[in-house]
């Protein structure tokens, strides 16, 4: 973690360990105005403010759950759940 005037800085590698996913998919946050990345003063490296990853895993956590409670919902209707909801990253 970098500081930067107060403000906490994370690299690519450490906002993918917070949000768990690869860093291909924080370059697409990032081009589909999901999450804002900043130039670091010296070379081409870009940081991510850690409040506003906190805030991005907070909203993935709400909807991993929703979507967990509407694939229960479903699966008690007598759907049968997504494959991606039990087979996991291949």
């Amino acid at each position: 973690m970098i500081q930067i005037d107060g403000v906490d800085y994370l690299t690519v590698d450490e906002a993918c360990r917070m949000l768990g996913v690869k860093p291909a998919t924080i370059y697409a946050y990032v081009s589909r105005g999901v999450l804002k990345s900043y130039k670091q003063r010296v070379g081409r490296m870009r940081l991510y403010r850690r409040d506003e990853i906190e805030a991005l895993r907070r909203i993935e956590a709400t909807e991993r759950r929703s979507a967990a409670l509407e694939e229960n919902d479903r699966a008690e209707e007598g759907h049968m759940p997504e494959a991606e909801a039990w087979m996991g990253e291949l």
